[in-house]
């Protein structure tokens, strides 16, 4: 990261019995370039939402901006101790303070997180969403190319949103059909703050990913399961009814007609 900004603002309110609520604001801090070494510092003080009072580094004095302010910097620089501490504070105070916070806090102002990037459908007719997630710092571009150069239409860009971990993640969408992304170069391209790599995924079918499924597989599976659930019904229909017909037929009685004991006798010699 190039600079560091050390920034302070405040809100008061000031109360009058014949005016009602008006609001004071004031703001100061310095700024630090790390490879010039460059510093700016700057002091204002606003009332109502306009400039009221602004420090001049080079009289180190307070300057009025309104009319209604000449009061305030009279008394301001009229004080020998507010403007020694100023005078410090911006010469001095303030760089050391910042200077400690970068210090202190490097390792989490400093970091890079590169970025996941994925393709994804719903359908083949949906928009294509280029998804880059994970990534810190916030700052981040996400864009389409076509054949190299930038499509103006059909795009739609999401907002960065923040991840549970601290992490950033941000999509934009693509409306194309199939046969247009397959006979040009369609491209989707990630570039992170901090981060001197481009990240780049390339559209084609075997980077989408999509919860879709061809639906005629399915179908067969499920007239097959039909036909073959039907087919056991049918088996079972048939075997209730031959044993029906079976059971009616039951134990053949034996015969008790004259006939048949005259025939029963035959063979018998009496005595």
């Amino acid at each position: 990261m190039k600079g560091f900004m050390l920034m302070f603002m405040g809100i008061g309110h000031l109360y009058e019995a014949f005016a009602g609520v008006h609001i004071l604001q004031y703001m100061y801090g310095c700024s630090r370039d790390d490879e010039t070494e460059q510093t700016e510092r700057f002091g204002q003080l606003g009332y109502n939402g306009e400039n009221f009072l602004e420090y001049d580094m080079k009289t180190l004095t307070w300057k009025s901006r309104k009319q209604q302010a000449h009061f305030m910097q009279d008394e301001w620089n009229s004080d020998i101790s507010r403007l020694d501490f100023w005078k410090n504070y911006f010469s001095q105070t303030c760089i050391d303070c910042l200077k400690k916070q970068v210090d202190k806090g490097k390792s989490t102002l400093m970091k890079t997180v590169p970025p996941s990037v994925s393709l994804l459908q719903k359908t083949p007719f949906s928009p294509v969403t280029c998804h880059a997630t994970g990534f810190y710092p916030r700052g981040v571009t996400v864009f389409w190319q076509k054949d190299g150069q930038d499509p103006h239409e059909d795009v739609e860009n999401g907002e960065t949103l923040p991840n549970d971990d601290g992490t950033f993640q941000k999509s934009t969408h693509l409306t194309v059909t199939p046969e247009e992304w397959k006979n040009n170069k369609y491209q989707c391209v990630v570039q992170v703050t901090g981060i001197k790599e481009v990240f780049i995924k390339v559209l084609t079918e075997s980077e989408i990913q999509t919860n879709w499924e061809d639906p005629a597989p399915n179908i067969i599976l499920i007239i097959g399961g039909v036909v073959a659930l039907l087919l056991v019904v049918v088996g079972v229909v048939v075997g209730v009814v031959i044993w029906k017909k079976k059971s009616k037929k039951g134990f053949v009685p034996a015969s008790t007609s004259d006939t048949d004991s005259d025939n029963s006798g035959k063979g018998v010699q009496k005595t």
